[in-house]
């Protein structure tokens, strides 16, 4: 997969490389929705199956990580005032009214169940993944180098928001996620279309023995995502790894969609921790969201 990257250009190239990122991002099934200055990257096929759904980036906000950042999480470093603010414009790039639904996440492979409007106004639940399928409810899970997933069961219309860090890859939480969809509609993974939204890359999220070991033990086929750069060290994709993960419980390959984009790279869209910590003190959270509305069901005649 191609990645896209970020180079300094002149004016002319500027243009040429956007229009170069627009054909790529197509390629993968992608592309950009901006209003009022906010950037989300949309998941087309989960969209032209009636889901609403986005990957937020740090632009168009109130925040200061360092200025205008469109920071939608993250209490102890940032205010109140701008995560709301922020999480007002990022829900104004959707069409429609929705609660947003999220969770406090720990790194787990738990999954929680959104069963209704009320439901969703809980964000205290410590659980790092959410299903539901009850209209007006955007499910939203918060990312800053992390694997976001968002899930879309075209028949049941079930649908399902993954936090994947390597925790939660290494024990197995969008399989988790599935087999909960599974125990609440039915759902069949074939039926499922999955946007894996941007992250930190196979090229540049390193780890060391810990990670190495954990995979070891819980990856039958660990070898293909590490590329070792040291003694007990090496570069892992997260990215393949969730991919693996789908298709082993049946999501078909073709079902699956990979945004080219890593945020360690792209730190001009993308809040990093890794890269971003060391430098500010405090990063900023991007947010994934998938969701229906009552229209979207009746246009899509489901």
């Amino acid at each position: 997969m191609e990645t896209i990257t970020n180079k300094v250009q002149s004016s002319k190239s500027k243009v040429q490389s956007l229009k170069t990122e627009e054909l790529i991002l197509a390629e993968n099934g992608f592309y950009w929705r901006e209003k009022n200055n906010v950037k989300v990257l949309v998941c087309r096929a989960l969209e032209e199956n009636g889901f609403v759904n986005g990957f937020s980036t740090r632009l168009g906000g109130v925040s200061d990580f360092p200025e205008n950042s469109l920071n939608l999480a993250g209490y102890d470093e940032d205010s109140a005032e701008n995560i709301a603010e922020n999480r007002q414009r990022f829900l104004g790039v959707f069409d429609g009214n929705f609660t947003l639904a999220s969770c406090w996440q720990i790194h787990s492979a738990d999954v929680r169940v959104v069963k209704n409007i009320t439901d969703a106004k809980n964000g205290n639940c410590k659980m790092d993944a959410l299903v539901s399928d009850v209209p007006n409810v955007l499910l939203g899970v918060k990312t800053a180098d992390c694997v976001p997933i968002l899930l879309g069961d075209t028949k049941k219309k079930a649908f399902a928001a993954v936090h994947a860090g390597w925790c939660g890859t290494v024990n197995s939480i969008v399989k988790n996620t599935i087999e909960k969809m599974r125990e609440l509609c039915g759902t069949n993974a074939k039926d499922l279309i999955c946007a894996i939204g941007p992250a930190a890359s196979g090229k540049n999220y390193e780890v060391g023995q810990e990670v190495i070991s954990a995979f070891e033990e819980n990856f039958s086929t660990c070898g293909n995502l590490f590329v070792q750069t040291c003694k007990g060290h090496a570069l892992i994709d997260l990215h393949l790894a969730n991919q693996e993960q789908l298709t082993s419980v049946g999501v078909l390959p073709e079902n699956i969609y990979v945004a080219p984009l890593c945020t360690m790279q792209r730190t001009d869209l993308f809040f990093s921790y890794r890269q971003e910590k060391k430098l500010y003190g405090k990063t900023g959270r991007l947010m994934s969201v998938i969701g229906k509305s009552n229209n979207s069901i009746d246009k899509n005649g489901k």
